[in-house]
């Protein structure tokens, strides 16, 4: 039986301190489009870091805040399954796409092995050439002394590029990767790039389908080529997944796209903001260069692309004295735990020469920990290299826009100047 959402109230523009504990709900997407839900993320790890919301736009579910709990939870698969679905948004009856980072053991691990090889330390090495190739064609094309948008002329430009390289994607129509990824993690309804879920189902089904069920034949009836395409239509757990399991298959894509595009491409915009924001950090970068290595985790820290990850309780289990039930919601704040005071020091001050700066949740943790996390730092290491050679500052010049979305904490508007050196 499907959930029915019952009239609530909105926790925009509420004072965190104000809303009663037990009515506090962090999933509504306008606290991250607004970039306010960080008092009520504070609130729930002080006073109840494992919380119950007992209604939602999603239906009722718990909130796990804090750094280790979060790990506990993502360390225990046994009894915290990805299946369903890793987001608090339920299996859409009309569109009920599978993937296998919301699959468990064994066939998780099976569909995974067939396309981490492309992101593998030695192929990386094989691919930085490229990046920074791409990275500093990109950037020598910026129009120097104009307001552009950073997010469309440089963070999609440049992950859309590899993506499409990873994909064998054609480049010429590469900047369809990124509509297609943005249709699937915003949150449909006014302001957002569908109005309605049938909208963005119908996008999907009639333009991002299609488009990969003909590379994925051409791909099979083809010597295997090293493309992640190519590596699924061969391989053993996954090549008669486009016949036979239709939306399994459009799930994987779906998961190629997003997790090969939004964390970095985020990142990237991410980092132009926090350092803007902190400019004694600017100064210190310029000063010394070979701090990028240690900023890149801090950026991807600090950012946080992937707000949450859900699991389902398989069984009744006790977490930290709360009660959760067979078949509940738990839901992982990520976001929340990379700003966890008992986890890591100082967590809301962007610190580009912190001690210990891979200590953060951003990529997740346990099996499911993303596969292209060296691919994202490498991309966000070689954007930096390349524009301390170009430019001496870039710098904000107008008001961002964030997307609209509790999965992905992203930005579609970045207005910038860039100044030469």
């Amino acid at each position: 039986m499907s959930y029915i959402p019952q009239p609530r109230t909105t926790m925009l523009g509420r004072d965190p301190s104000s809303v009663p504990l037990e009515d506090i709900d962090v999933s509504q997407a306008a606290l991250f489009h607004s970039n306010t839900m960080w008092g009520f993320f504070d609130r729930l790890r002080k006073e109840d870091p494992i919380h119950y919301c007992k209604d939602s736009e999603f239906g009722p579910f718990w909130s796990v805040t804090k750094f280790d709990d979060i790990m506990a939870v993502e360390g225990n698969p046994e009894v915290f399954s990805s299946e369903p679905a890793i987001s608090l948004q339920d299996p859409d009856e009309e569109l009920n796409v599978s993937m296998f980072i919301a699959m468990d053991e064994p066939k998780h691990g099976d569909q995974r092995r067939t396309v981490q090889g492309a992101v593998a330390p030695r192929n990386l090495a094989n691919m930085e050439e490229l990046i920074r190739e791409r990275a500093g064609a990109i950037l020598d094309a910026l129009p120097v002394g104009e307001t552009f948008n950073w997010v469309e002329k440089v963070s999609v430009e440049l992950t859309t590029q590899m993506l499409a390289t990873l994909l064998d994607f054609p480049q010429e129509n590469r900047h369809k990767l990124t509509y297609w990824s943005d249709v699937a993690t915003q949150v449909p309804g006014p302001g957002s790039i569908c109005a309605t879920v049938s909208e963005r189902n119908q996008i999907l089904i009639g333009e991002c389908v299609p488009a990969f069920m003909g590379m994925w034949m051409e791909r099979a009836a083809s010597e295997p080529r090293f493309d992640l395409i190519s590596m699924m239509a061969h391989g053993e757990a996954t090549k008669n997944m486009a016949q036979e399991r239709p939306m399994e298959f459009l799930g994987n894509i779906l998961l190629l796209i997003i997790g090969g595009n939004d964390t970095t491409r985020n990142s990237i915009s991410g980092s132009v903001l926090f350092l803007n924001e902190n400019p004694g950090e600017y100064a210190k970068l310029k000063a010394n260069p070979d701090l990028i290595t240690n900023m890149v985790p801090e950026i991807i820290r600090y950012q946080t692309p992937v707000i949450h990850m859900r699991r389902t309780a398989t069984r009744d289990f006790s977490l930290k004295g709360k009660d959760i039930k067979k078949g509940d919601k738990v839901v992982m704040w990520y976001v929340s735990g990379n700003r966890d005071e008992e986890a890591i020091d100082r967590p809301y001050d962007f610190i580009i020469d912190r001690e210990k700066p891979r200590h953060h949740l951003a990529f997740g943790f346990g099996i499911h920990r993303c596969m292209g996390n060296r691919l994202a730092e490498m991309q966000l290491r070689v954007v930096w290299e390349e524009i301390l050679k170009r430019f001496d500052k870039i710098e904000l010049a107008g008001d961002l826009v964030r997307a609209n979305s509790n999965l992905v904490k992203g930005y579609t508007e970045l207005p910038v100047r860039v100044q030469p050196l």
